[in-house]
Parts: C-alpha cells; structure tokens; sequence
C-alpha cells in the first residue's frame, strides 16, 4: 500500500499524519509507504513544525527526518491512496487528478476513517500547543481506521 497525506503547507497536519500512519501500519506488519505532501511550496525542505515534532515524540513518534515537499502530480500514479486534510485540500487534488483512476484515489482521511462526511483535520498552524494535541488525538483515531481498513484490504489482495 503506497499512502500520502496531503495538506497545505507540509509541515503540521500530514507530517503528523503520516508518522502516526507509518507506525500504525509497521504495528500491523502491512507492507506499506507512506508519505506526506503540501499544495504549497512556501516551506519546501522544512522540519515539520516544532510544535508537530513535539507532540509527535510525546507520543513515542519520530517526524525530524521528514521534510516538506510540494504536491506533484505524478503522485496520482505512485500513490494507491490519497488523503486530503479538509475540503479545500481535497478539492484542490481533485483540480490535479487527469482521469477518473486518480480522482479515485483522493479522499478526505477523516471521511474515509468514517469519522463524518467532509470533515476537515483543523489546521493548528496560528494556534497553541493544546491546538495541535487536539490534532494529534483526531489524527491518531483516523489513522487507527484507516489501518484496519488497509489491513482488511491487503488480506484480500494477499488471497488472489
């Protein structure tokens, strides 16, 4: 399973995302990669937010090595799935997507974990260290979903 998350600017909402998937999925020994991307490229080669690094290691996660990269369309080739962090991110892959394969790679996470139809993953960037706990926490849940759902999924591919 090749899994990215994708939020504006790389560096809180997927990095934490795809730290807290990677590790759900290693748990879970599904074979996997799993990375992270922004529509934006305002902060491309950056540390994921200190603030996301920290609570990330409060949780026993390491993102230090991660670095922000900008969206490319050729990811709607590479990546079996695609996570949008809120509507605007979503409807922006959307715009990328050349057929109707890769618009069916595209999700909202929150969504696809069936945690609310176009429910966004708040963005903690002008917010407080509690704001960004908050994210983990709805992050973390998400994840855990989507997890068994790749899980259930890889099983079946195993079968055929």
């Amino acid at each position: 399973m090749k899994v990215l998350m994708v939020c504006l600017g790389n560096i809180c909402r997927s990095p934490l995302a795809e730290g807290i998937l990677r590790k759900k999925l290693a748990e879970e020994k599904i074979d996997s990669l799993v990375d992270s991307a922004g529509l934006t490229n305002y902060h491309k080669g950056a540390q994921p937010d200190h603030r996301s690094i920290a609570i990330a290691r409060k949780n026993g996660i390491d993102i230090t090595s991660q670095r922000a990269r900008p969206f490319d369309t050729a990811d709607l080739v590479k990546f079996d799935y695609i996570f949008a962090m809120d509507a605007s991110n979503f409807e922006n892959l959307l715009e990328y997507a050349s057929n109707a394969e890769e618009e069916n790679k595209i999700f909202m996470l929150l969504n696809f974990a069936g945690m609310g139809e176009r429910r966004s993953v708040p963005d903690p960037y002008y917010g407080k260290l509690n704001d960004f706990e908050n994210v983990y926490e709805l992050l973390d849940k998400a994840c855990t979903l989507v997890a068994q759902k790749l899980k259930v999924q890889s099983s079946q591919l195993d079968l055929v």
